[in-house]
């Protein structure tokens, strides 16, 4: 009965839509309850899934083509003295009118850089089987991702810190593949994801952008890689993990 009344929120909570008390007592309960867990990752794998499939169609370098031309094809406007104070005035109106929308559509695209992230950090922390390389020591973690995502990363030094390397897994943001690192602090457990910048594009996160789903979250670029550490454990123990991925890199 109580897995039934959890589970029913299973959809609000993966949306982010879910109070933040809820949201962490579901978490908790999720890492304590395989089938709960299991029916978590089913959901998530469905989301992804609808996600790329819509990614999938777009329009072909025809119709591109047609639209160009339609625009080429039409005849430069004539305008005499009357109408040009008019038509500055309607700009003006129009660039205020859109600029919120803009602005807001760059938020949308952190917004659902940040879901993905927290759908993918979802998926590992109800997975049965985490990582594909389980190991602590980072001379052995390292050296697996090679040939499997194409570039280099650092890993580093975790003697005399709370931080644990549990193991590593490749995994796919735009379609493209990067290095989930999987750490342990205490009883929480933290994801990092490296991705190259260009396979990004311009979506950036920025200090507004620090929670998703009851999750704290950090990002920064360095050598044309983005990283991205989430987890449920404190703000503290994130940031300390940042910076020794920092000094790391």
């Amino acid at each position: 009965m109580v897995c039934e009344t959890w589970t029913e929120k299973l959809d609000a909570y993966l949306d982010g839509e879910l109070p933040v008390a809820e949201a962490r007592a579901l978490g908790e309960h999720l890492r304590g309850c395989s089938a709960c867990a299991a029916e978590s990752l089913s959901k998530v794998q469905q989301k992804l899934a609808v996600r790329a499939a819509g990614q999938r169609f777009r329009p072909d370098p025809a119709f591109r083509a047609r639209i160009q031309s339609s625009i080429a094809a039409r005849p430069p406007a004539r305008w005499n003295r009357f109408w040009l104070p008019i038509l500055a005035s309607a700009t003006v109106v129009l660039i205020i009118g859109i600029l919120p929308l803009a602005l807001n559509r760059g938020r949308s695209g952190q917004q659902q850089l940040v879901s993905e992230l927290a759908d993918l950090h979802v998926a590992t922390l109800a997975s049965s089987n985490p990582v594909d390389v389980v190991s602590t020591d980072r001379h052995t973690v390292k050296p697996w991702f090679a040939g499997k995502i194409p570039f280099t990363f650092n890993l580093p030094e975790l003697q005399d810190s709370p931080f644990v390397l549990v193991g590593a897994k490749v995994s796919y943001l735009n379609q493209s593949p990067g290095a989930e690192l999987i750490f342990r602090v205490r009883l929480h457990q933290i994801s990092v994801f490296i991705f190259q910048e260009r396979a990004l594009g311009n979506t950036r996160t920025d200090d507004a952008m620090q929670t998703a789903l009851s999750f704290n979250l950090r990002s920064w670029s360095h050598n044309g890689l983005r990283y991205f550490v989430i987890g449920d454990a404190s703000p503290q123990d994130l940031d300390k993990l940042s910076e020794l991925l920092k000094a790391a890199g």
